[in-house]
């Protein structure tokens, strides 16, 4: 096995431990749990689980790139700020059992898909493509965020593990692509990030000598950049003018950034 090979195994890991984390809160609810709200914009747990499964059905596609996927891209390209939001919808009629069962058929087929992706290719997606390491680990960061969402709304305490340095990871490679969503370009000046993970370790990346920095809690940042929390409440830091800016807006995810977290003082 390559080291390429080796890595995705090591995210695909990652990603079946959080879908499996959720797949256990989910599994046991009845019909009314199902039917729980989890955000402001009224989504249910059963939609949050009908979002994953169409994702990873998208994903499925994008990787064969066959008419599903020029299909796809038509009906985005028609709505790009809702379609998303109404395939979701469609799902989210499913029965609760079978929507887990797709949803655990889905994700099985597509780590097997990901594996199957030739070295040096690049899968297309609805944002730039993605390498199946890159994938993969975007998928991590849907399933931890909406997992998020569920905990939070059928009171269950998520686990802090060091897997969010995935959705850390991906909160920084997307700098530039969270101002290109709002119609602006990012400062040319770099960013050292320098958090810590739920395990002590700290997580750097960027040129040490730059003057903008970004410093705090590894946890924290994954639930900034997934927009899980306002700004005011985690414990992220930012130094110099290009890094404050960037935490204004930062965002681990391709597509319209939404409207901005609730501060929890609000609630």
């Amino acid at each position: 096995m390559n080291q390429r090979a080796t890595i995705l195994e090591t995210v695909l890991t990652d990603l079946d431990a959080e879908s499996e984390q959720l797949d256990a809160w989910v599994s046991g609810l009845d019909e009314a749990g199902w039917a729980t709200v989890t955000t402001a914009e009224g989504w249910t747990v059963l939609h949050q689980v009908a979002h994953l499964l169409w994702t990873d059905r998208a994903s499925l596609a994008a990787i064969a790139q066959g008419e599903e996927w020029d299909q796809l891209l038509v009906v985005a390209q028609a709505d790009p700020g809702g379609f998303v939001d109404s395939e979701t919808e469609r799902l989210a009629e499913l029965p609760p059992d079978s929507m887990l069962h797709h949803w655990r058929q889905s994700r099985a087929k597509l780590a097997d898909a990901l594996r199957g992706v030739p070295d040096g290719v690049k899968v297309p997606w609805f944002g730039p493509p993605m390498a199946p390491v890159s994938m993969a680990t975007a998928r991590i960061m849907e399933t931890w965020a909406h997992g998020h969402d569920v905990a939070e709304a059928i009171g269950t305490e998520v686990p802090r593990t060091d897997r969010v340095r995935h959705i850390c990871h991906l909160g920084v490679r997307t700098r530039g692509f969270a101002y290109l969503m709002r119609g602006a370009e990012a400062p040319d000046a770099p960013v050292r990030v320098e958090l810590t993970g739920p395990s002590g370790e700290v997580w750097s990346w960027g040129p040490e000598d730059a003057a903008d920095r970004v410093t705090g809690d590894g946890w924290d940042f994954g639930l900034l950049a997934t927009r899980r929390r306002h700004r005011d409440d985690v414990d992220v830091h930012a130094v110099g003018p290009a890094a404050d800016d960037w935490l204004d807006v930062v965002q681990a995810f391709a597509g319209l950034p939404g409207s901005d977290p609730q501060r929890l003082a609000d609630r």
